[in-house]
C-alpha cells in the first residue's frame, strides 16, 4: 500500500443532488465531521421544486484517497441521487462566490473605494454619507483581493455566500 503521508493535499469542489427534506444536510455534514474532514465552503439550494431536489456544493481538501473516500461515502447515503467531483472533470468547472462588503470612510478613502469597486465590477447596493455596501461576484481569489484592498480603505464587515459551481460544456449533471 502506498505511503499516504507524503500524498499531495488537493482542494476539490463536489456537487451533490439530494432530496430536499429535513435532516439531509445534517446527514451530509455529519459524514464530514464524523470522519474529521473539513468543509471549506458549503452552499445548498433547491434546484428542482417539482421533484423536490436540492444541490449541495461542498469545497473540501484532502489527499486523492481521502477525496475518493468522501465521494464513496456520500454515494452510500440514501437521500443522495448524484455525486460529482467537479474538480476531476477533464473540463474545468466554473466557480463563483458572492460577497457583501461594508466600507466606512470619507474624503479620498471614499473616492478610492468607489474607484476600486468600479475596477472589480462591484456594485453599490447601499450608501450613506459615510459608508458603502458593495456587492461583488467572482472567484474566491478575486473576492479575497477586493477585500484585501478594501480593508486598507475602511472595510468593517464582509459576508460571503460560499462557492457555487457548475461543469463547463454541454453535458449536464
Amino acid at each position: 500500500m502506498p505511503n499516504d503521508l507524503n500524498a499531495k493535499i488537493e482542494k476539490h469542489t463536489i456537487a451533490v443532488v439530494v432530496d430536499n427534506e429535513p435532516g439531509v444536510l445534517a446527514r451530509v455534514i455529519g459524514l464530514f465531521s464524523g470522519r474529521g474532514y473539513n468543509i471549506e465552503s458549503l452552499t445548498v439550494s433547491e434546484v428542482d421544486p417539482v421533484q423536490r431536489l436540492s444541490r449541495i456544493t461542498i469545497v473540501t481538501s484532502g489527499t486523492r484517497m481521502v477525496i475518493e473516500q468522501i465521494k464513496a461515502q456520500l454515494d452510500r447515503l440514501v437521500p443522495i441521487h448524484k455525486v460529482r467531483d467537479l474538480s476531476d472533470d477533464e473540463k474545468p468547472c466554473i466557480e463563483r462566490e458572492l460577497a457583501l462588503v461594508k466600507v466606512v470612510g470619507t474624503g479620498e478613502k471614499r473616492i478610492e473605494a468607489l474607484r476600486l469597486a468600479d475596477i472589480f465590477k462591484a456594485r453599490v447596493v447601499d450608501a450613506t454619507l459615510t459608508s458603502f455596501v458593495f456587492e461583488i461576484t467572482g472567484t474566491g481569489d478575486e473576492l479575497n483581493e477586493f477585500a484585501g484592498l478594501m480593508s486598507q480603505l475602511g472595510m468593517i464587515e464582509t459576508s460571503r455566500t460560499g462557492i457555487v459551481a457548475i461543469g463547463r460544456g454541454p453535458g449536464g449533471f
